[in-house]
């Protein structure tokens, strides 16, 4: 029996399915749930806050980048980024921060900035400051001296010095150039315990008893000569009493923090210039 050819294959390409072309409204639709998912990531669970300035020394240090919880405190119409709160008043599932919690808030003057410190006192507190010694109803908070700050003196950290403190400003230290602070280690009721700096008389060292309003906070900066607080009021560019519907959330990490010295044209500077040891770091 002969074999029968095999028929010739088909050179005739298989048509593939046409892929569809993305229009424009595919486009705007992906663009506009990335936007609403990103608008309720920083209303609702986590937000970034860069630290401006050192009030906050030796704990938080210019150029620190923090991932901020909004859940902790509830949330207000401030917890809405870009304005888009509106003026609703109050706060959805209200909630008190500690005594020690480290908080973001909206700045209760005219000014639209959003600044971090350290919460003292809650609503029936009474507070005073002697002798730069936090006075909390009518207890001295224990403050032990410990060993002197040095804070390495880079482009976006100067050696700025407001107090006349024996030992305090630059030195030469292992590593370079750094600026040297008091430091002292502060426990209040409770337990909560952290660093403040002291760097001698100043201004904000003595301030009189008050006792905290329903609906405020005291909050003061952690680095306590340098820092306009609440002993300073709103007319004098300072905290003055924190509204508790001004909160924005707890300081939860540093993600990142540069020295100040990377140039964007210059892509190896943004390695050199980032404080490692300060990444991870939990508040």
């Amino acid at each position: 029996m002969e074999s029968q050819p095999a028929p010739a294959a088909d050179t005739e390409a298989v048509a593939k399915p046409e892929k569809k072309k993305e229009s424009w409204w595919d486009t705007l639709r992906f663009l506009l749930i990335l936007f609403v998912a990103t608008l309720l990531v920083r209303s609702f669970v986590f937000a970034p806050f860069s630290i401006p300035s050192g009030s906050m020394l030796p704990n938080l240090a210019i150029g620190d980048y923090l991932f901020v919880t909004k859940w902790p405190y509830g949330w207000s119409r401030y917890s809405i980024p870009w304005g888009l709160g509106g003026q609703f008043s109050g706060r959805i599932w209200d909630g008190l921060p500690d005594r020690g919690d480290i908080v973001v808030f909206r700045y209760p003057g005219s000014a639209n900035e959003d600044f971090v410190k350290r919460v003292i006192g809650l609503p029936g507190d009474r507070v005073a400051v002697r002798g730069g010694v936090v006075i909390l109803n009518g207890q001295p908070v224990q403050r032990q001296r410990i060993a002197d700050y040095a804070m390495p003196v880079t482009p976006n950290s100067p050696c700025r010095i407001v107090g006349n403190a024996p030992g305090a400003g630059e030195a030469t230290g292992p590593a370079g150039l750094e600026c040297r602070y008091p430091r002292f280690r502060e426990t209040l009721p409770g337990g909560r315990s952290y660093d403040v700096l002291d760097q001698g008389d100043g201004d904000l060292d003595d301030w009189a008893e008050i006792v905290v309003p329903e609906g405020q906070l005291f909050v003061m900066g952690d680095n306590r000569d340098d820092s306009a607080d609440s002993r300073v009021p709103t007319a004098e560019n300072g905290v003055g009493l924190l509204p508790v519907d001004n909160l924005l959330g707890e300081v939860l990490v540093a993600f990142w923090s540069t020295d100040g010295s990377a140039e964007w044209i210059k892509p190896w500077t943004w390695f050199s210039a980032t404080r490692w040891s300060r990444l991870g770091t939990l508040y």
